[in-house]
């Protein structure tokens, strides 16, 4: 394919375009469902120390008559999580105007947007990621078309400043929400459980405000197309949207542009063209392997994976390289795995795990294909599935120890169980064993919460898996989730990796699965 291929180096990664692969992505590119939705309530955010990050909302009598001046300011609820364009109609009242409206406008998912001003932000990611706006308008009446699209649920208006002679007016507030994905696909669930009922649906909501050009990680913040995200957003729409060709398009954008080793990053930017991020992850690259794996399987779709198994089988290859003389994962200062956002998380054995769980489908793939990579790879996993139970096996603990430091994490005893290193039952026991003794290096993200709940399903344990996703993600719905959310812990429910929850977001494409899990595994 060298023929096909053009060399970029963007910031010392030399990456190696496939101009084929590209333009079949843009060939896959979704039409954008669109659908004009407008505010439910005029609403007021109140201190209560009972609820998530001690805001709530509630309704207030209507202003819709009402005329403001400067300082006035009033928040709108749209009901839900919106994601879209934003557009109004404002005309003046009183004498005729005789100099700008300054207009300031806060968008938020959450009460706690609305409440806590953003020049208070201290966080390590960038501010322009928290979704205000000043604008002025120097001619009224006027119709509003702001430019950007923004993910809200909640817009408070501000007005600055007008003149002393005039006042404004706001009519017709609405949105227009866009998404990739068609409800009308999606099958009902009727389910006798009312809250795995209400989780399914929040789950699909989430998802489907996640389904844009690409599946995007997050509307609010990133907005961009993430491997890990990818994967979990794929398995959640075979079982709903069933939107198969979006799926086939990402896949096709993250082998566009692998760098000059065949290495796939961690994510990319898709405007204003196809662009990789410089951030590459041992284990993401190795979920592309598992997402077209994924894919496969649920579309019969033999042509793509002919065309994507080098790359996938690439990933594999580079894996490989990173294993010491023992075959264990090297854990040093060279690499960057993410598995979960814990800062003393360890995450030599977990991306072990990894490795194993995408030679596996690997293989089977290689099966479909009649590769001859299948004996070699069956030759080496049986090699480091050895390895990883002679080396960080811990007999006397019952449970798999990673680094240096031989720590016990969550994360390293869900990824083996999905693995399968053990034998079924040894497999069963360890993740009852986990249960039980609790280590304190726990999961943060809805995102290893789902492979705790899908190992349990996967070592028999469906009733546990059941209690644990009502336990997280159903205590969410309780604290307001309308979508799922990037980060929750129900014991620090004000953690963020990012130095302030006001950045965090509050609709986020790997906290989509409950539907996959609650639909494929009929729980």
């Amino acid at each position: 394919m060298a023929n096909e291929a053009q060399t970029q180096i963007m910031n010392d990664l030399v990456i190696d375009r496939n101009e084929d692969f590209i333009a079949k992505s843009e060939q896959l590119k979704p039409e954008l469902v669109r659908e004009t939705v407008r505010p439910q309530n005029f609403v007021e955010v109140v201190a209560d120390p009972a609820v998530i990050h001690g805001w709530r909302a509630q309704a207030i009598e209507s202003q819709a008559e009402q005329s403001y001046g400067k300082g006035d300011e009033f928040i709108l609820d749209f009901g839900t999580h919106q994601v879209g364009y934003v557009f109004m109609q404002i005309r003046p009242v009183g004498s005729p105007p005789d100099a700008p409206l300054s207009l300031k406008l806060t968008f938020g998912e959450m009460p706690v947007e609305m409440a806590e001003p953003f020049s208070e932000y201290d966080g390590w990611l960038s501010s322009s990621w928290l979704q205000e706006e000043t604008i002025y308008v120097d001619v009224l009446p006027a119709r509003i078309e702001l430019p950007r699209r923004y993910s809200f649920r909640y817009i408070k208006f501000e007005v600055l400043d007008t003149s002393r002679k005039y006042r404004v007016a706001f009519d017709d507030i609405q949105c227009q929400t866009v998404t990739s994905a068609d409800p009308s696909c999606v099958i009902p669930l009727h389910h006798k459980d009312s809250l795995l009922a209400q989780i399914d649906q929040v789950s699909i909501k989430t998802l489907q405000d996640c389904m844009q050009d690409v599946f995007e990680d997050g509307p609010k913040r990133d907005r961009r197309l993430w491997l890990g995200d990818l994967r979990l957003q794929a398995l959640a729409n075979y079982e709903t949207f069933q939107n198969n060709d979006l799926v086939k398009r990402c896949l096709y954008l993250f082998a566009g542009v692998p760098d000059d080793r065949g290495r796939i990053m961690a994510n990319v930017f898709i405007a204003p063209s196809l662009i990789p991020d410089d951030i590459y992850l041992f284990d993401y690259s190795l979920l592309f392997s598992t997402t077209l794996h994924d894919y496969y399987f649920a579309t019969n779709d033999k042509e793509t994976l002919v065309e994507l198994w080098p790359s996938a089988y690439r990933q594999i290859e580079l894996a490989l390289e990173r294993l010491d003389e023992h075959n264990i994962v090297k854990d040093d200062k060279s690499w960057w795995s993410f598995i979960d956002w814990h800062q003393e998380l360890n995450k030599q054995a977990p991306s072990q795990a990894v490795l194993i769980h995408a030679i596996k489908r690997a293989i089977e793939m290689a099966k479909v294909l009649g590769s001859d990579k299948q004996a070699f790879l069956e030759e080496r996993l049986q090699e480091i599935v050895t390895a990883t139970i002679t080396h960080l096996w811990d007999e006397e603990q019952g449970f798999f120890v990673s680094g240096a430091e031989k720590q016990v994490s969550w994360a390293s005893q869900i990824w083996m169980a999905l693995a399968e290193v053990l034998e079924p039952e040894e497999n069963r026991q360890l993740m009852n064993r986990l249960l039980s003794e609790k280590p304190e290096i726990v999961l943060t993200t809805p995102y290893m919460y789902h492979y705790l709940v899908e190992a349990l399903i996967i070592v028999g344990e469906k009733e546990k898996a059941v209690e644990q996703l009502k336990a997280y993600w159903g205590e969410m719905i309780h604290d307001g989730a309308d979508t799922f959310w990037e980060l929750y812990d129900p014991n620090n429910k004000d953690f963020s990796p990012y130095g302030s929850y006001l950045i965090n977001s509050y609709c986020h494409a790997w906290s989509c699965t409950p539907t996959y899990l609650i639909r494929k595994y009929n729980l």
